[in-house]
């Protein structure tokens, strides 16, 4: 069974964000480690987003947790953001925030090689996130 443990690691990660509402498409080069803590997992992530041909510098951070069969993400200060099933991928539960509705999921079938695709759509966001994570190290 995969655990929060098989996900430990540096990670190369590449993001493709697909704004249909603006009609343009933006890309996240940059390097993502999760690494142990005494309740789960750290997840940070750093790198350069390109918007409209403009480079910025971003970052973002997680906790995860392992309850049962099911991993679940928290943002930074600890509000709840989804769970998924570490084994075999699927739908993340979804997370609405504010009026915007986020629904996506995990693919693990190509493991180590795994990514995440949100599809996100509301009064104020329309577009589809996929993020790929190849593994550098443990």
């Amino acid at each position: 069974m995969r655990t929060i443990s098989d996900f430990l690691g540096v990670y190369k990660v590449t993001r493709e964000i697909a704004d249909h509402r603006a009609e343009a498409r933006s890309q996240f080069d940059g390097q993502a480690v999760i690494a142990a803590t005494a309740e789960g997992a750290t997840y940070r992530e750093t790198g350069g987003l390109i918007v409209n041909g403009q480079r910025f510098e971003a970052e973002r951070s997680y906790l995860w947790q392992q309850a049962g069969d099911r991993i679940w993400v928290s943002f930074e200060d600890g509000r709840a953001f989804h769970d998924f099933d570490p084994q075999s991928g699927g739908l993340a539960s979804e997370h609405l925030c504010g009026e915007d509705m986020y629904r996506g999921g995990y693919e693990v079938s190509d493991w180590p090689l795994w990514s995440v695709t949100w599809n996100v759509k509301g009064p104020r966001k329309d577009y589809r996130s996929v993020t790929i994570y190849e593994m550098c190290s443990r």
